[in-house]
């Protein structure tokens, strides 16, 4: 069993604190009333629950009564993250230093929506980062209502776990016992991912810094294992990025033959327009099995089959795979070196955002 080092509330307590007693109630306020508050407030006393179990990685790894198959994944996180810090040169901060241990299999339910007529997201608003997407949901019964009732206002839903996350920088984000059951490769894949967020979040930009963080996985997981010479893991990393190129061309054109059929046809042809799309989903459906699908090294046998096919599927996948191949254009350009591609398109969006007036 691990031990508690102080209970959710007790950390909720001292986050509080320093806001003084007006603003402290006027939060609780919030956080207790209104439905936006009450989401965020189960999810704080969550991330509080998370936080508490914390114990150090590197104490776990050098202790004898640690179950070899965790130590050894453990071990591996760190070495993940030393390779993000020295040859990546990315924020670590103390991220990813300690683990928790949870007590169910799936940390998260991610629900996301989409306009059934047109291809936009249905997005949240949360105070300080912005608009996202999509919601998590520790409470589980909860997430299915939220999907129900989003089904029945028409939307098109998607509902899927998810094993990791990141506090961006606010926490030092531990390890969950959910992300440590993934396979070597996605687990420093995912190590990866997280640490370009922490290092680098573009505000209210949601599909630029996931795409980003899978590019920064995807190629940074190759060079991980090329540097340790496991030519058999670095054989299953370039394998998964190649899956990730493959998919994020096929939702692209999927995205585009769809926007080409709604800009044929008037906004209020709502039925007509739902129609339509079917029927390129129908006719997406037969590529993917016919043409992506056997492309495909790292996917089971039949996911092509049974991968359904809405908007806000679409989306939700475009999120992480949005224009990949523009990453890896930047890649290239860099003689193939992620370190450098990283810092190029760091430095190429923050002078976007200054040309665009932004700060």
């Amino acid at each position: 069993m691990i031990p508690q080092h102080g209970r959710p509330w007790q950390i909720l307590r001292r986050l509080l604190k320093p806001l003084g007693t007006v603003a402290a109630a006027a939060v609780v306020l919030f956080l207790g009333v209104t439905p936006m508050g009450c989401y965020i407030s189960r999810a704080a006393y969550e991330e509080a629950r998370i936080l508490a179990r914390r114990q150090p990685i590197p104490k776990l790894v050098a202790r004898e009564s640690t179950e070899p198959a965790l130590r050894a994944k453990l071990a591996l996180v760190l070495e993940a993250r030393q390779f993000a810090v020295d040859s990546l040169r990315l924020d670590a901060e103390e991220s990813f230093t300690t683990f928790s241990q949870l007590d169910r299999d799936t940390l998260v339910l991610v629900v996301s929506a989409a306009y059934r007529d047109r291809l936009a997201r249905k997005t949240w608003w949360f105070p300080v980062v912005g608009s996202f997407p999509y919601k998590g949901f520790f409470d589980f019964a909860q997430a299915q209502r939220t999907a129900e009732q989003l089904r029945n206002e028409g939307f098109d839903v998607t509902v899927g776990p998810s094993s990791a996350f990141s506090t961006l920088g606010w926490f030092n984000d531990p390890l969950v016992s959910t992300t440590v059951k993934a396979d070597s490769v996605t687990l420093v894949n995912t190590v990866l991912h997280e640490l370009l967020h922490t290092t680098f979040f573009a505000k209210g930009q949601v599909s630029f810094n996931e795409s980003f963080a899978t590019f920064v996985g995807g190629r940074g997981a190759e060079h991980f294992f090329r540097a340790k010479g496991d030519s058999t893991l670095l054989k299953r990393a370039q394998d998964d990025w190649q899956d990730d190129l493959v998919l994020g061309a096929f939702w692209e054109r999927t995205a585009k033959e769809i926007d080409s059929v709604f800009a044929t046809l008037p906004d209020s042809a709502k039925a007509l327009r739902i129609a339509s799309r079917d029927t390129v989903y129908a006719r997406a459906r037969r590529r993917l099995v016919d043409t992506v699908g056997p492309q495909l090294k790292g996917y089971p046998a039949g996911w092509v089959e049974r991968v359904p096919l809405n908007n806000a599927v679409l989306l939700s996948r475009r999120v992480y795979a949005e224009r990949l191949d523009r990453f890896d254009s930047v890649y290239a350009a860099a003689g193939g070196d992620i370190k450098e591609a990283i810092r190029r398109v760091i430095a190429a969006h923050k002078d976007s955002v200054r040309l665009a007036g932004g700060r």
